[in-house]
């Protein structure tokens, strides 16, 4: 499918994506670890506009981390399209789920599992389907990109929903609506993406010997990426401070990768050459990794594993069969149902943390 130097780039921009996922999946665990050693400090917390993580060397190590990631990254869109590198960010859902069961101990259950498996699986479809964005080569075709009618419309509207989810939504429901701060993350990225991309150009250009420090196109791209992503890494704070992380990341990567999709379409005409068994695979593919993140989210807390597994579907035939358990049995689950009532507070210091109260230790 691709030839000579594609055929390198196409590798190299694969290899810099999967780096970038693992990067940037450890990177939410320790700035999770940083945050919850803050409150444990009672410094006020990101959730509640305090910038004490500031001083805290493991949120560094995560900012570090992610930003070894956003770079991994940035070289990868400079080598492949962005329908390629995106929705390999799922890697990065899989790698903070099982970090965040080991070192946060947030538990994984057999559907977060699955979930993360269906993320996989409709990533590797979505590669193998990605349209193929058009060539950009010069600074001067990107501003003629950046400056047509659906791109201009598309990217006011986005400007204009992050300003009302800024000062409007997220002051109200911010703290207990964990999609008030990943929309405005989600929405924001899509136009880092885009600035990213023309970066990646005028690199490439300045390596050539082309002046493109005199292109004012190069500066803006610069300075506007700057600022979306100093206000991704604000609002994506407050929402790992507030919300379980295992559920920030998937969330994220959704409305993200949809974004991008959407930004990508519009900006670069991806879709409008697409074969039409190649729709269909996107669209699946993305479908797919939407059910694993719902499988992720919906039943979180649901205590089901493969170990317990076989001993409910024994319990449930019991049942069906009209089968009564013997006094032995019965004692065990009330021993079981004793347990989880003794269980209660620690469910209750669980949800306080998740909607930003910190439970007195």
């Amino acid at each position: 499918m691709i030839d000579g130097s594609g055929k390198y780039d196409f590798y190299i921009g694969l290899i810099l994506a999967m780096s970038s996922s693992l990067f940037i999946g450890g990177s939410f665990i320790l700035k999770k670890k940083g945050l919850l050693r803050l409150a444990r400090k009672g410094s006020m917390r990101a959730g509640q506009g305090g910038h004490a993580y500031l001083k805290e060397w493991l949120w560094w190590a995560g900012l570090l981390s992610m930003g070894a990631g956003e770079v991994a990254n940035f070289a990868a869109y400079a080598f492949a399209p962005a329908t390629l590198v995106t929705p390999l960010g799922a890697l990065s859902v899989l790698v903070s789920a099982i970090l965040s069961s080991y070192f946060l101990n947030e538990k994984l259950n057999l559907h977060g599992k699955i979930g993360c498996l269906l993320s996989i699986l409709g990533s590797t479809v979505m590669v193998i389907h990605a349209p193929q964005e058009e060539e950009v080569e010069t600074l001067n075709e990107m501003s003629h990109k950046l400056g047509d009618p659906g791109f201009v419309v598309f990217a006011t509207f986005v400007v204009i929903v992050s300003l009302i989810m800024i000062f409007v939504v997220g002051p109200r429901h911010g703290q207990t609506n964990i999609l008030v701060y990943i929309t405005i993350c989600s929405v924001i990225g899509a136009l880092s993406v885009s600035c990213v991309k023309g970066l990646g150009i005028a690199i490439k250009e300045l390596f050539i010997g082309q002046p493109v420090l005199k292109h004012p196109l190069a500066w803006i791209l610069l300075l506007s990426l700057i600022v979306c992503v100093s206000t991704q890494i604000n609002y994506l704070n407050r929402s790992l401070d507030i919300f379980n992380t295992s559920v920030v990341t998937p969330i994220y990567y959704v409305f993200f990768t949809t974004s991008v999709l959407t930004c990508s379409a519009i900006l670069l005409k991806e879709w409008e050459d697409m074969a039409a068994d190649d729709i269909i695979g996107t669209v699946s593919g993305f479908l797919t990794i939407i059910v694993g993140i719902f499988l992720l989210h919906a039943f979180k807390d649901v205590n089901l594993t493969l170990a317990n597994l076989p001993v409910s579907l024994h319990k449930d035939d019991r049942g069906m069969n009209g089968t009564l358990p013997n006094p032995y049995e019965r004692f065990s689950n009330d021993e079981e149902n004793a347990t989880c009532v003794g269980d209660l507070p620690v469910t209750e210091g669980i949800s306080s943390r998740r909607n930003g109260n910190l439970a007195a230790s």
